[in-house]
């Protein structure tokens, strides 16, 4: 396994609790990549994913569990000292409206917050309809790219009947929807939108595709949690399982080449050669092409490259650890902002804030919380030689991510006794990330679903998961990619055994 991301340890939680013998290569000193976390005085911050989506049981009547839920189960794992998101605020120009977990309050809050039209409730029914009908699908194992009449079966099996005229949606972006209901110049709503699209699909509403949309949005409907520790806490309970299981897990060990064949790969890293017969790489679809360009993947994938080599962004964080009274007054722990209707997202104006629980002492010293501080940027801006001027926009990042969260919190950063700010370079750094480029390309219907990189691209016993492949980032998506690849690879093991 290359990389110990979510993608990559999940995919070898599942192997090692089916009996195969795993191997995880990790660079950085401890597992984690983009749902990272580091320490620091007492404190433990999220550099990346913040909540996990999806990790709750079924409905009590019956119905799959989720699908984090399903890898939680799939490894064994029984312990789970996660607190439930109730929902979060959305702070936009002249409103500010509750994305609440509740379905029956969100209805009730949408209509509160952007009119009650005709339109308005057919176009929030569609997206109700779309994301449950695809989110019981991706529970039920859906596959994409279709390249084989096994994987169509699966598709077929995974829509119920009444679902199947849902898929005349799946070429249409989400702007096209706006526009049939008359609602894409309703301003407020597509900020809405367009924020949660940026955050779960990394696209704008004119192109972020209709389906994936819909499944973004609606995210919350799915359940967000937080581990006690943060992210911390959740890499210690799958590590500690993993091990548990016999699983081999090598930090501090970076991966320069791969090749050979099924049965005999040959792994160079920074500590020895490992010996494989089958490799998953759950790196970037770059880095995997250039480290494995011996097996031939380097040429499959190509066409991919050069066609999504427009659509990567990153990030930057500002984390502190402040006093409790810093972050008092607000009865909700997360929150997303934008600033002003007519700027582009990104670099502040859409911006999200994520405090640790008051009683999560793993995260924070007793009287003090965590706090970290996200938006997205272009990696452009970020493109410079001199050392003085990048110290110059780091600056300028923090402090104005910091003024700009007092919105929420008005004396947010007073009386920090830590704070520090991560940048695609931090990115490039750590997760060994081409330029920093962080949670896969901006999805389009040109580069997703039945577009998407594939996990195999016919290479005998290598495989693709992670967030550059389908579907995409984001814990769900990596746990449910690590679920379709554990079982490609555990039959191809099997055949050959």
């Amino acid at each position: 396994m290359l990389g110990g991301g979510l993608a990559g340890m999940a995919t070898a939680l599942r192997l090692q609790a089916r009996g195969l013998s795993t191997v995880v290569l990790e660079a950085h000193g401890h597992v984690g990549g983009c749902a990272g976390y580091f320490r620091k005085r007492g404190f433990s911050f999220d550099v990346g994913a913040t909540t996990l989506v999806d990790f709750e049981p079924g409905p009590p009547g019956g119905g799959p569990d989720g699908v984090g839920a399903e890898l939680l189960d799939a490894a064994g794992i029984t312990t789970w000292d996660a607190q439930a998101l109730p929902g979060y605020v959305a702070w936009l120009p002249d409103r500010t409206v509750t994305l609440h977990r509740d379905q029956d309050a969100w209805r009730v809050e949408r209509l509160r917050a952007f009119g009650d039209t005709p339109a308005h409730r057919a176009f929030w029914a569609l997206l109700d309809r779309l994301a449950e009908a695809f989110w019981a699908a991706t529970r039920a194992g859906a596959r994409m790219p279709i390249r084989t009449p096994a994987d169509a079966v699966a598709n077929l099996r995974s829509l119920r009947a009444r679902d199947l005229p849902l898929v005349r949606y799946v070429g249409h972006t989400l702007g096209q929807t706006l526009r049939r209901y008359g609602l894409r110049e309703d301003r407020a709503l597509t900020a809405l939108l367009g924020m949660l699209v940026e955050d779960t699909v990394h696209s704008t509403v004119d192109r972020a595709p209709l389906v994936n949309a819909a499944l973004g949005i609606t995210i919350r409907g799915a359940g967000l949690s937080r581990y006690r520790g943060g992210m911390h806490g959740f890499w210690r309970l799958l590590v500690g399982r993993y091990r548990e299981l016999g699983g081999d897990l090598r930090v501090g060990c970076r991966v320069s080449r791969v090749d050979g064949r099924a049965g005999a790969f040959r792994v160079e890293t920074s500590r020895g050669p490992v010996r494989a017969a089958q490799v998953v790489s759950a790196l970037p679809v770059e880095a995997t092409a250039g480290i494995a360009a011996a097996t031939g993947i380097g040429r499959r994938l190509h066409p991919y490259l050069e066609r999504d080599r427009g659509d990567q962004g990153g990030a930057i964080v500002v984390f502190l650890g402040v006093p409790e009274s810093e972050v008092d007054g607000q009865a909700l722990t997360h929150h997303q902002l934008l600033h002003d209707y007519q700027r582009p997202l990104g670099d502040g104006n859409n911006m999200f804030v994520s405090v640790s629980a008051p009683d999560d002492h793993d995260s924070a010293p007793p009287g003090h919380r965590a706090v970290m501080i996200s938006t997205h940027t272009e990696l452009s801006t970020w493109d410079t030689t001199s050392e003085i001027e990048y110290a110059r926009r780091k600056h300028e990042a923090e402090e104005r991510l910091i003024a700009l969260a007092r919105r929420v919190y008005p004396r947010l950063g007073e009386a920090a006794v830590f704070r520090a700010i991560g940048t695609p370079r931090t990115y490039q750094a750590y997760t060994s990330r081409p330029r920093g480029a962080v949670g896969g390309v901006r999805q389009t219907p040109r580069n997703s679903n039945q577009h998407a990189v594939p996990h195999h691209l016919g290479v005998d016993g290598l495989w693709l998961v992670g967030d550059t492949t389908w579907p995409g980032l984001g814990t769900v998506a990596c746990a449910l990619g690590s679920r379709l690849v554990a079982d490609r690879v555990a039959a191809r093991h099997w055949s050959i055994a």
